[in-house]
């Protein structure tokens, strides 16, 4: 099941709206379908669970709807209408529409508490609202192919606190919102409280996943960093070696050389604890490069004879 159908499924179990939230939410099944005019209504829906909810919506309304199933073996597709003269003209004037506009948009009328916007949008998401899996990115759409419902339906969520965008893609417009915390408001807010949780916990292991990543970064950077810098040295205590060099430095680098030579893998600090007494981590590298200084100008002594 994905995430979308999650919080589907989520909404359709809370109870459902009554009276003047019946009707908003009624109104969302009208308004999202594929058509609603003079001829009544039409939804089409892959889910059987939302057919026969928003059947049970249209129901505590007071308007009687029927579902068919359609499409090939495999590919189901339920559709829920409203055709009956009788019904059809009982919903145009419970909602305040005539079924000849050229352009749908929102009656005001049809929303008379805040909790009929929340029952509107709960059932919007479902007859035409998708979620992508939070794993992969944060994104929550109502698609419509109605330009004015759906700036309309912008305005509501608006009043009541929202920021969504909108924008086309391929000819359908979408209303959508992209941050995670106006997703957890708005899942909240259609009553899937139980997804708000998970995405919450969700963006809580991505942090501490990302802050482990960082750590184990810098780590392994500084890893990285330590063993170039032990070979470098290690590379000039050999040449130093090699060229009878070593046996006539002073004793505290002839101590050092030999120290780094036997510990060729800890750390600068773990090093210098290794002295008797203990040396300064500062002190040992200022040996250390005095080292690699020896070597380099004995280097450059030999490429110049």
């Amino acid at each position: 099941m994905s995430f979308s159908q999650q919080v589907k499924k989520e909404i359709m179990s809370r109870d459902l709206p009554r009276g003047c939230c019946a009707v908003a939410a009624a109104y969302a099944v009208a308004c999202f379908g594929r058509y609603f005019d003079a001829k009544g209504i039409v939804l089409h829906t892959e889910l059987s669970a939302v057919a026969h909810y928003c059947k049970k919506v249209l129901a505590r309304a007071g308007i009687e709807a029927r579902i068919t199933e359609k499409g090939k073996e495999g590919t189901s597709l339920y559709e829920l209408s409203v055709k009956d003269g009788e019904q059809v003209r009982r919903m145009l004037k419970l909602f305040g529409h005539s079924g000849e506009e050229t352009a749908l948009r929102l009656i005001g009328r049809n929303f008379c508490c805040d909790r009929c916007v929340a029952a509107f949008t709960a059932t919007a998401f479902l007859c035409c609202g998708t979620m992508t899996n939070p794993e992969r990115e944060y994104n929550l759409e109502f698609l419509s192919n109605r330009f004015h419902l759906l700036k309309d339906f912008d305005a509501l969520l608006c009043a009541q606190g929202f920021s969504p965008k909108r924008t086309q893609r391929k000819g359908t417009n979408v209303l959508y919102f992209k941050a995670s915390g106006q997703i957890e408001d708005i899942l909240t807010y259609m009553g899937a409280s139980n997804a708000t949780l998970e995405l919450i916990n969700l963006k809580v292991y991505k942090d501490f996943r990302n802050k482990a990543n960082r750590i184990t970064n810098c780590e392994t950077a500084n890893i990285e960093k330590t063993v170039n810098a032990n070979q470098n040295t290690l590379r000039a205590i050999a040449f130093l070696r090699e060229h009878g060099a070593l046996d006539a430095l002073p004793e505290a680098l002839r101590e050092a050389a030999a120290l780094r030579t036997e510990y060729p893998d800890i750390s600068l600090k773990e090093l210098s604890e290794k002295f008797d007494p203990p040396l300064s981590k500062s002190g040992l590298s200022h040996r250390l490069k005095k080292l690699e200084q020896t070597a380099r100008r004995l280097r450059e002594r030999e490429a110049n004879a």
